[in-house]
């Protein structure tokens, strides 16, 4: 049966990547149809909004979504993430062959970080410290009351309900990568030493559900170390499992070491929807230049094409993006080259 994907561009130079991609995946001749959906400004221009319901129904209707990357101005993100419970974001750090590291040894790093995608302190929850005042909160420290003006507050929310999914989520994708030969393990991070309650949550949730996974080893750390042994140690790595806000931070200090954001893909998955996107923004400062690095996005493809059932061809298309870089010529600016999005789109296609 034909598989539909739905394809929203995104903002600034992510569409020319989401192009480049899809013409590497057309020439792939898979039983797939892309439709391409105008939203942001494109969405505006054709039906008033951002994000049309013509374009949700097509998301729905679709098997899955490849997206490009937005800067506020695409609200078809938050249907994605929000309106769909895309609640674990999987972001998988893997050093490539050909990639400049700043560190000596890098052809062992291989893990993923999964990270909460609805809560913790991204949840959107802010406003005046007066507001919170008159609720009156207390400092767990000094036992003084919150202070009552000349600033604001951003709510961590932590969910005993969304930190049981991420987490449990976060055990099954370790047994399955033990089942390819990886070690099997799960560590979590969080500052559950100065906020016991809201990441002593987590943790405490995490030791659980390792209880119920006895063939998964189980480490926890507190978030400062662990971002120091993300740099010192990262071979020992295997399935990761963060809050919204530590994810999202240390996903990105540890592309770092593989190559940085312009490589770095992504899938954020609910319990019966999933979509795919670079962890790069949108670039707007090559916008036009046409240099931007398609390799985040079709790497995203790649666990896409996981995700539908053509396994043979992800793989396929991660020896072309591997080849690629192993031979060095066609590197866009970011990789030390001065290729052209539309060279190393060529490139790839041929590895293929």
């Amino acid at each position: 049966m034909t598989k539909r994907v739905a394809v929203i561009p995104g903002d600034d130079a992510a569409p020319e990547a989401i192009a480049c991609s899809l013409r590497v995946l057309r020439a792939m001749e898979l039983d797939i149809d892309y439709e391409v959906l105008p939203t942001g400004l494109e969405g505006i221009q054709q039906y008033g909004e951002g994000f049309a319901d013509v374009c949700k129904r097509a998301i729905d209707g679709s098997d899955t979504t490849l997206f490009g990357a937005h800067n506020g101005t695409t609200p078809a993100i938050n249907y994605l993430r929000w309106g769909r419970k895309s609640y674990a974001n999987v972001r998988p750090v893997k050093y490539l062959p050909g990639i400049a590291s700043p560190l000596r040894e890098p052809e062992a790093i291989d893990f993923v970080i999964i990270r909460e995608n609805l809560e913790d302190m991204l949840s959107g929850v802010e406003g005046d410290l007066a507001d919170l005042a008159s609720h009156g909160f207390r400092s767990a420290y000094t036992g003084d009351p919150t202070p009552t003006s000349g600033g604001r507050f951003a709510l961590k929310v932590v969910t005993e309900e969304n930190s049981r999914k991420v987490i449990d989520f976060a055990f099954r994708f370790a047994q399955r990568r033990k089942a390819l030969g990886y070690p099997g393990r799960v560590s979590l991070a969080c500052k559950y030493n100065r906020m016991p309650y809201a990441d002593g949550l987590f943790r405490e949730i995490g030791i659980e559900t390792a209880g119920r996974y006895p063939d998964i080893e189980y480490r926890d750390y507190l978030i400062d170390d662990f971002a120091r042994r993300i740099v010192v140690e990262p071979e020992t790595l295997d399935v990761v499992v963060l809050q919204n806000l530590y994810g999202d931070i240390l996903s990105d200090e540890a592309s770092a070491l593989v190559g940085g954001l312009g490589i770095a893909p992504s899938a954020c998955h609910g319990d019966d929807f999933a979509y795919f996107e670079p962890v790069h923004g949108t670039a707007p400062d090559i916008m036009g230049k046409g240099i931007i690095n398609p390799t985040a996005t079709l790497l995203s493809a790649v666990m896409m094409l996981d995700y539908l059932g053509f396994p043979e061809d992800a793989r396929r298309l991660e020896r072309a993006v591997h080849t690629v870089y192993a031979e060095g010529r066609a590197l866009t600016p970011d990789q030390g080259g001065d290729g052209t999005s539309e060279g190393i789109t060529d490139a790839i296609i041929r590895a293929l």
